[in-house]
């Protein structure tokens, strides 16, 4: 049980961090972003909106008290990671950049998964 607890906050943490940090780079409109955003066809405006969501997604996984807000940031980001690997590939992105939001979300339904199990513990 402790296992699933540390296993639990240490993935949570560094998918919230990553979550955090790409979206502050969204919300200061990092020129890589931009380059990406151009070449998808997508609006430049658009960062700061996902980046912005990005933060409160990963604010709402580290809180404890709110399980459907913490539901609802899961299904945000699964979204968001389904959405930009189509986007790159109907956009004829290269392989890698279809690959990266697929990884992400793997990364992400084993936090969720992880979630699961730690909530059976505190039952």
């Amino acid at each position: 049980m402790k296992n699933i607890k540390i296993t639990y906050w240490t993935l949570t943490i560094i998918f919230a961090a990553l979550m955090i940090l790409d979206g502050i780079g969204g919300v200061t409109q990092q020129q890589e972003g931009q380059a990406a955003l151009r070449q998808l066809g997508y609006p430049i405006y658009l960062m700061c909106i996902i980046g912005t969501a990005k933060i409160l997604g990963a604010m709402a996984l580290v809180q404890n008290k709110f399980s459907t807000l913490k539901e609802w940031a899961f299904a945000g980001f699964a979204f968001n990671f389904i959405g930009a690997s189509l986007s790159w590939a109907f956009s004829g992105g290269q392989v890698l950049l279809v690959l990266i939001p697929l990884v992400m979300l793997v990364f992400m339904a084993l936090v969720y998964y992880f979630w699961k199990r730690f909530q059976e513990t505190l039952l």
